[in-house]
């Protein structure tokens, strides 16, 4: 079975939604961040930064969300959540995939880090202004994508919607609006999934 060390509501999240799509029996080791778990030198033989998500499947220990996303994706090619490594579908399957990392959550996780996260004295104000531009311009280009679509790649669903609509609900929760009426209905679409009602039932018995 495969070991999930998480925290509820952080980029954990996005692991528990995999696995429950996939439909994988799967054990939740809860990591408090909060209480300074993720420092111990007990899970940091685990995750050398002390962060999650970090999965052990059988021995084999991966971290960063986005890579066990595909390495769940690729174990189970048949859920077709991660398209074949090879192939034109899975190019632009990364291809957003890495726009979902690099340009709509980076500016998204700064507005997060000068705002609540890092201590006091390590937040900078002035960056906030920047920051939400680009998250704005990041949002208006994943718009037009999306525009007219059911998924981020077409008929079906996959691991990139994952990524999208965790990231989108992170914005809502920061108070950080899309401006897009495309990217709300689309992130409050995904949330009706019932493999992501499943994650907000999981993750509650642990919050």
């Amino acid at each position: 079975m495969i070991k999930l060390y998480a925290y509820p509501r952080s980029r954990s999240t996005r692991v528990v939604w995999m696995l429950e799509e996939l439909g994988v029996d799967y054990e939740f080791i809860k990591i408090d961040l909060m209480a300074g778990e993720g420092q111990t030198s007990e899970f940091k033989s685990i995750h050398p930064d002390g962060k999650v998500p970090a999965i052990d499947d059988d021995g084999f220990v991966l971290t960063e969300s986005a890579a066990i996303l595909n390495y769940l994706g690729d174990q189970y090619p048949g859920s077709g959540l991660v398209p074949k490594a090879g192939t034109p579908e899975r190019a632009r399957y990364d291809e957003w995939s890495y726009f979902a990392l690099t340009e709509l959550e980076q500016p998204l996780w700064t507005v997060g880090k000068h705002t609540f996260v890092l201590p006091e004295d390590k937040r900078v104000a002035e960056i906030l202004p920047i920051a939400h531009w680009e998250f704005l311009k990041a949002c208006e280009v994943l718009s037009r994508w999306l525009e007219g679509k059911e998924f981020a790649l077409g008929d079906s669903f996959s691991a990139v919607d994952i990524l999208f609509a965790h990231t989108l609900r992170w914005a809502d929760a920061f108070n950080v609006p899309s401006g897009s009426d495309v990217l709300d209905a689309y992130r409050d679409r995904m949330s009706e999934r019932p493999a992501f009602k499943r994650v907000v039932a999981k993750e509650s018995e642990f919050s």
